[in-house]
């Protein structure tokens, strides 16, 4: 009898020990997968927030880089992984573009990650070379009416948010633009200094310097409303493209599956590290304003952009590779 019931108690213990591991979280070291190389934005951000919210954690958080094919190859690394919250995914706007771009991906993006944190927005900034006439949003409306086709806008690639912000602009005015691709923001830039290419847009951070020096000139900023970054810019918005905003941002996803508990603490701890005025003045710096959507607002968000995106690429004819 004493045998029966030291068993039945040691069952219950060993039942007990299993149920608080599953309740609990982490369990082991958690890795954040940033599908883009290091020294990028995506990364510099991930590491300042990890340095940020390690302290808060029992178990060591590791970025690991694995970079590729536009983000696709770390985010299927992590959509392998259902049900484990710890190996994380931090990436950019490249996730809910990608789904457009591609005739066939890895993983479907709407199934197979669970958002967690929107970590920060990065508004562009649409600039012109200096002999470039018009001056704001719709004296360039008005001139790519007056003038079709003779306006090029010049991008870092096909696909990427910098294209697709003048797709947006072209779907919602009815102008027309043409797209001159670059490999890469830098020399697309430089080629708008030089005037061989008359406009194009950017992140807040890239070209601010150039702006600063008077090497070019701003004719409005993307974000929705006017940006902490750059108060004295007009938005589209209010230029009289009324619902435009084009927003390169930065979110962390899990796989599918997670437990509940899992994604609740990672939430409220990143939204914890971006609300701190360290965090704050970081993002600052790089461009970046910190998110500030709990986990159902950034779910939703990321769902919306995924049919934005999906939009802009059938209107504007992009042929899927």
């Amino acid at each position: 009898m004493k045998k029966l019931i030291f068993l039945c108690l040691l069952e219950i213990a060993s039942w007990a020990c299993s149920s608080a591991l599953a309740q609990s979280f982490p369990t082991k070291p958690i890795s954040i997968v940033v599908p883009f190389p290091s020294g990028g934005t995506t990364d510099i951000l991930a590491r300042e927030l990890v340095r940020k919210i390690q302290p808060s954690f029992s178990y060591p958080i590791v970025i690991v880089n694995k970079d590729g094919a536009s983000g696709i190859i770390g985010s299927e690394l992590v959509s392998r992984s259902i049900g484990d919250a710890h190996l994380l995914l931090l990436t950019a706007t490249h996730h809910v573009i990608n789904p457009s771009l591609y005739i066939s991906l890895p993983y479907d993006t709407k199934k197979a990650f669970t958002p967690i944190a929107l970590i920060g927005v990065a508004p562009n900034i649409l600039v012109a070379n200096l002999n470039f006439p018009a001056n704001n949003i719709n004296e360039l409306i008005q001139l790519a009416k007056a003038n079709p086709n003779s306006i090029s806008y010049a991008s870092s690639g096909i696909g990427g948010a910098n294209h697709l912000s003048g797709e947006l602009l072209k779907a919602m005015t009815g102008i027309e633009l043409t797209h001159v691709p670059y490999r890469g923001a830098s020399p697309a830039l430089k080629d708008v200094i030089a005037g061989h290419v008359p406009i194009m847009f950017d992140g807040v951070a890239a070209v601010s310097p150039h702006l600063q020096e008077g090497r070019v000139k701003a004719l409005g900023i993307t974000s929705f409303k006017r940006s902490p970054l750059a108060l004295n810019l007009p938005t589209f918005n209010e230029s009289g493209v009324k619902g435009y905003e084009v927003n390169s941002w930065f979110g962390l996803y899990g796989a599918s599956k997670l437990s509940q508990l899992a994604v609740d603490r990672l939430s409220s701890e990143f939204r914890a590290a971006l609300a701190s005025e360290e965090m704050k003045d970081k993002f600052f710096k790089l461009g970046v304003t910190p998110g500030n959507l709990d986990q159902t607002e950034f779910a939703n968000f990321v769902e919306a952009e995924l049919k934005k995106w999906e939009s802009v690429a059938v209107s504007a004819k992009i042929i899927k590779q």
